[in-house]
């Protein structure tokens, strides 16, 4: 059995890393804090990263109209459906969220942390947008409660990171996993598969440059085509190669293999609004793809950091 496993899975999966630090089942809380993000207000682009639905990627958070405990209690009564007991994180995860004045990102958080049963809080952002001001009160934060910050990155390569429009450098993505973790604050990274004209090589040198950073964790995605964006155009005018199943698993199980046992998967596929998703369709059975990642892992006799 693979060593950060008590199921038949051959990776280190959150659920398995939440129940042998906590000891119980861990929900997270998905809450909008209706944040912005400097890629849209012309402080370093306009638009937006192309493939960004008009959410944010919050199309599983909270309502903005309500407040951050209206919103909490929301999304956990609708959890407790399926789980009956466990605790919480609370998730902030649409747009940017450490990109507001540090009086408005205290308020958000300490009123999240302070809901019932809440073990920690989870902050996806991007490493252009959090000052030396929010690391003070991140450090400080996570002497109280368990902080991890998610950065998005999608790629490595930077004719990639040009026609997403991420506008941010990859020496501003390493310097801020340094600053991050110089004060001890967990960072997990996001990642993209299918990116227009990417190879498997391209794919696999995101995932090798990963593994020789301090990071905890990663979110594997697989490129979706939301309805209403840039990407959408995009992929009308040009038609790029759209990643089957099949070669989204190869990649993966693949990817996989020069990972860090340690490092944790937070995420190993899309979980895209079904009546906003133009391609890939296979996305939308979330447990095949996940069922198939297993057995394909199975099939190559292979596990997270096999070729380290």
């Amino acid at each position: 059995m693979f060593k950060y496993s008590n199921t038949n899975k051959r990776y280190h999966t959150l659920d398995y890393y939440y129940k042998n630090k906590y000891g119980k089942k861990i929900m997270k809380i998905s809450l909008n804090g209706n944040f912005t993000c400097p890629n849209l207000d012309g402080t370093v682009g306009y638009g937006g990263c192309i493939y960004c639905s008009k959410t944010g990627s919050g199309e599983f958070a909270g309502n903005i109209t309500d407040s951050i405990e209206e919103q909490f209690e929301k999304i956990k009564n609708k959890m407790h459906e399926k789980w009956k007991e466990g605790s919480y994180i609370a998730y902030f995860q649409a747009r940017t969220n450490t990109y507001a004045p540090i009086e408005k990102l205290k308020k958000l958080y300490e009123t999240a942390i302070s809901q019932d049963n809440v073990v920690g809080i989870n902050i996806a952002t991007r490493p252009d947008s959090i000052t030396n001001e929010c690391l003070d009160y991140l450090e400080e934060l996570n002497t109280r409660t368990d902080v991890t910050i998610e950065l998005g990155l999608q790629t490595i390569k930077e004719e990639t990171s040009k026609l997403i429009n991420r506008c941010h450098t990859l020496e501003c993505f390493e310097e801020m996993v340094k600053r991050l973790r110089k004060r001890k604050i967990p960072v997990v990274v996001h990642i993209i598969n299918g990116l227009p004209y990417e190879t498997k090589e391209d794919m696999l040198n995101t995932i090798k440059y990963l593994n020789t950073l301090d990071i905890q964790g990663i979110k594997i995605h697989m490129l979706s085509i939301i309805k209403d964006t840039p990407l959408e155009k995009l992929y009308k005018k040009e038609k790029f190669h759209i990643l089957t199943k099949e070669e989204y698993i190869d990649i993966v199980t693949t990817q996989l293999e020069y990972l860090r046992p340690e490092i944790v998967i937070h995420r190993i596929t899309g979980d895209p609004d079904k009546d906003e998703l133009i391609e890939p369709k296979w996305l939308i059975k979330k447990f095949c793809v996940l069922n198939d990642i297993d057995k394909e892992m199975v099939k190559k006799d292979t596990y997270q950091g096999k070729l380290l």
